[in-house]
């Protein structure tokens, strides 16, 4: 799959800037291929609002976050975020910092750091439900496993496979991700 099919088939609502961002793997056998693709992406979207990192890069895969960086650094201002995260030895709600720290999380776990959901815009709420849970015992799950405001994140949830749907005809009616993806 393209890069740019990644792109529409995974964050179309972080591209329509309905969700802070989003995750998705891709085949990479070179690193400098790789980050000359980022850069790219960057340049185009950066003025749109939107930042494209690898999060992690091992076996000839990448695993890329693709983020508004101000939903990001609103997320990371939320009361009690960063109380949570310090949890974890984050020591900033720096975007920056915050992210780097990330990457050095999902480098030294064996296990996935789920305090990743904050960093895709999940409720705080959910990602520790998640984690005292062991991911279960959720009240439903989509994007996310929910514990806390079911309903309101069902219509969420609704508003972003209904995103997906009309920006993957949209792309495949010629579209392109920079014209599909909303300014912020």
């Amino acid at each position: 799959m393209s890069f740019e099919k990644q792109l529409i088939v995974h964050c179309a609502p972080t591209l329509a800037s309905l969700k802070t961002a989003s995750l998705f793997c891709c085949t990479c056998f070179a690193k400098i291929e790789l980050e000359c693709q980022l850069e790219s992406w960057n340049r185009q979207l950066g003025q749109k609002g939107l930042f494209l990192t690898a999060l992690r890069q091992a076996n000839g895969r990448a695993l890329i976050y693709v983020c508004r960086i101000s939903h990001l650094q609103a997320d990371l201002q939320k009361p009690g975020v960063a109380n949570f995260l310090s949890g974890f030895g984050y020591q900033s709600n720096d975007v920056k910092c915050a992210l780097d720290q990330l990457k050095e999380r999902l480098k030294d776990c064996k296990a996935f750091p789920h305090e990743i959901g904050i960093f895709l815009g999940f409720p705080l709420e959910d990602v520790i439900g998640f984690i005292q849970n062991d991911g279960k015992n959720s009240l439903c799950s989509g994007c996310w496993k929910v514990y806390c405001n079911q309903y309101e994140t069902m219509k969420l949830f609704m508003r972003f496979q209904k995103c997906r749907e009309i920006y993957t005809r949209l792309w495949k009616e010629g579209r392109t991700v920079w014209q599909l993806t909303v300014a912020a």
